[in-house]
């Protein structure tokens, strides 16, 4: 049966976590791609924060060749990466061991990936990969593939739904609110700017979700 894991590296451990000694607060996410010799994961999303050269917050590593902005709306940056394809790493094990990816984020302290495998046998095996080419990997989830979410769920990436979750949690959207941003971001290892753009977006995807099933059903 078809599984996904979940599983983390240090932020350290991983070329593009170079950013985080410039930028902490942001967020760093890769695009959804199946592995091939041919191309790995060219396009990233950087958000959570607004600089006048974001290629520049990216210092050198052994496993990126060069990285270029190709566009910019408010406070994310899209950008293109050429890996180095003799750097051993996630990104290489995943490629030799034809696993695809289904997410993957990073932050400050760590970098989490998603990852979907025919069966068990194919998690088990890109585990054992990584750790005689000693990658260090933390498995932290793995399950049967579940049926399709969501669209609203479908529509939240992991860092607004966790925003959202805890910001109901500790009472953000009652009247009067419980906390506050600078609370919430206190929680999550985030600025205030981050905490407001994660819920921002969040409630933006959840409304244009909701009302679009609303009017579907209307017709």
């Amino acid at each position: 049966m078809a599984t996904e894991a979940t599983f983390t590296i240090p932020s350290d451990e991983f070329p593009l976590g170079t950013v985080f000694n410039q930028l902490p607060d942001v967020t760093v996410t890769l695009e959804r791609i199946v592995p091939s010799q041919d191309v790995v994961v060219p396009y990233f999303w950087v958000r959570g924060t607004t600089v006048d050269d974001i290629e520049g917050a990216f210092t050198d590593h052994p496993g990126v060749k060069n990285i270029r902005l190709v566009d910019s709306v408010e406070d994310e940056y899209l950008l293109r990466v050429e890996w180095a394809r003799e750097y051993t790493g996630v990104l290489s094990a995943l490629t030799e061991m034809e696993i695809p990816l289904v997410k993957a984020v990073g932050v400050s302290q760590q970098w989490t990936f998603e990852v979907r495998g025919d069966d068990r046998n194919d998690i088990a095996d890109f585990q054992s990969y990584c750790i005689e080419s000693d990658i260090p990997i933390t498995l932290t989830k793995i399950h049967a593939l579940t049926p399709v979410e969501t669209e609203s769920e479908a529509a939240l990436t992991d860092a607004q739904q966790e925003a959202l979750v805890l910001a109901y949690d500790r009472g953000y959207f009652e009247s009067p609110r419980q906390t506050t941003m600078e609370e919430l971001g206190d929680e999550l290892g985030i600025s205030q700017q981050a905490v407001a753009s994660r819920l921002r977006r969040g409630m933006n995807h959840i409304l244009e979700s909701t009302l679009s099933e609303t009017t579907d059903s209307n017709r």
